[in-house]
C-alpha cells in the first residue's frame, strides 16, 4: 500500500478546510456542500481503496467537472487530511468522571480499532505528522482526560496516549493485512493451512525446533487454523494497559 502523509497540502488552505474557516472567493456559488465531496471521496475510499481515489474520478462521481472540483478543495493532499479528520469525528466517548481510567482507555482503544477497520485507508496516511483538525483534535483530547489527574506529567500522558495509538495502529494494520490477502488470493487461512501445514509436518524437525513445534501444536489445537485478529488484539490491548498501570504514580493506582 502507498503511502501518504498528513500535511502535505497548502498550509492555509488545509486549516481553513479542516476548521471550516470559510474565505471569499471569486467565480461562481458552489453548487455542492463541502461535506457532499468529502462524503464522496470516503465512500470511495472505502469501497475501492485509496489507490482509485483521484480527483478526477472524485469529479466524476459528484457530477462536476474536475475544474469545478478545485474550487472545493485545491488538491488531493487537502483532500486527504479532511477525509482522515472526519473520520475520526466518528470516535465519541461519554464516560462519567468516575469510571476507571483503564476503562476510559480501553474504551477509545477499541473504538479506534473499529475505526481503522472500517476505514483501512487510514492507515496507508503515515502518522508521523499528526492531523490538525477538530476530530482528531477531539480524540486526542478525549485519551489525554482519561489520564488527566493521576499525578503524570504533560509528557508522560502524551507518551502514553502515543504508545496507545501506536498499538492500535500496528495491530488493525496486521487485521487489514490478513483480510486483504484472503480478498487478493481468495484463500482464507484456514485453506491455507490446509495446503501448508502437511508440507511444513514433512521438512521440520521437533529435534531442531522443539519450542516453535509444541507452542505451534497447543496453538493450533486451541485456536484452530484460523487466527482470530480480533482476539490478538485484545490480549495486546490488555497487556498494554497493564503495563501502562505498573507506571502509573503509586498514589493513583
Amino acid at each position: 500500500m502507498p503511502t501518504e502523509y498528513s500535511g502535505s497540502g497548502d498550509p492555509q488552505r488545509t486549516i481553513d478546510l479542516l476548521w471550516g474557516v470559510h474565505r471569499r472567493r471569486r467565480g461562481p456559488r458552489p453548487s455542492l456542500s463541502g461535506e457532499q465531496v468529502v462524503t464522496t471521496a470516503t465512500g470511495i475510499a472505502d469501497q475501492e481503496g485509496l489507490g482509485r481515489l483521484s480527483m478526477r474520478r472524485l469529479a466524476d462521481e459528484l457530477g462536476i467537472t474536475a475544474m469545478s472540483l478545485y474550487g472545493y478543495v485545491p488538491s488531493k493532499a487537502e483532500l486527504l487530511d479532511v477525509m482522515a479528520d472526519r473520520a475520526y469525528a466518528e470516535i465519541t466517548f461519554s464516560g462519567s468522571p468516575a469510571t476507571p481510567w483503564q476503562e476510559k482507555l480501553t474504551a477509545l482503544a477499541g473504538q479506534h480499532w473499529d475505526l481503522l477497520l472500517a476505514h483501512p485507508w487510514l492507515l496507508q496516511i503515515a502518522a508521523s505528522r499528526p492531523l490538525l483538525g477538530p476530530g482528531v483534535t477531539a480524540f486526542y483530547d478525549a485519551e489525554l482526560a482519561a489520564v488527566d489527574g493521576l499525578g503524570l506529567t504533560g509528557i508522560d500522558m502524551d507518551l502514553i496516549v502515543s504508545l496507545l495509538d501506536d498499538y492500535v495502529r500496528g495491530a488493525a494494520r496486521g487485521a487489514v493485512e490478513a483480510a486483504q490477502a484472503q480478498a487478493h488470493t481468495g484463500v482464507s487461512d484456514q485453506q491455507w493451512w490446509q495446503t501448508y501445514g502437511p508440507l511444513l509436518a514433512e521438512v521440520l524437525d521437533p529435534a531442531r525446533f522443539p519450542t516453535a513445534v509444541r507452542v505451534g501444536a497447543a496453538a493450533g489445537a486451541e485456536y484452530g487454523a484460523a487466527h482470530d485478529p480480533a482476539r490478538s488484539f485484545k490480549f495486546g490491548l490488555r497487556r498494554v494497559i497493564d503495563g501502562i498501570e505498573a507506571f502509573m504514580p503509586e498514589a493513583s493506582t
